[in-house]
């Protein structure tokens, strides 16, 4: 995905506009120095110079395209990252609603308990009272 500031622009849009604006710059009578610096060191002087230029070019636009695909990668790492951090943030809120939804339930089962060992508790009173009054009944006869 590239940045959204970069302009597309074809081979044919950018040497068209070139070669229209230096055709329109050297239709006036000028010197070997001006014509010099508007047609640069494709001149047929500078022939054999001008396939290390190229060379030098093609290396350049090699390194950008590198340089392209890599912001590409961060950009895309970046946004992975993102991704990752918000599932972290979402499983560190799970967790904490999972530990205090536990610390509940643990006090519900503990009331439960208590609940269940003092009906056990009366219910043994009970019977235990219902056996002293028949021991103390038995006796009085």
């Amino acid at each position: 995905m590239p940045p959204k500031f970069k302009q597309h622009l074809s081979d044919d849009d950018v040497t068209g506009s070139v070669k229209s604006e230096r055709r329109n710059l050297l239709e006036d009578d000028s010197d070997e120095e001006e014509d010099f610096f508007l047609r640069g060191l494709s001149g047929p002087r500078f022939g054999p110079r001008n396939d290390k230029i190229k060379h030098v070019q093609n290396q350049v636009d090699e390194v950008i395209d590198v340089m392209q695909e890599n912001i590409t990668k961060v950009i895309e790492r970046g946004e992975r990252l993102d991704e990752l951090q918000d599932k972290s943030e979402s499983l560190s809120d799970n967790a904490t609603a999972f530990s205090n939804r536990s610390k509940q339930l643990q006090r519900q089962m503990w009331w439960r308990g208590c609940k269940i060992k003092a009906i056990m508790a009366l219910a043994a009173a009970i019977l235990l009272l219902l056996i002293i009054t028949q021991i103390i009944l038995h006796l009085k006869k």
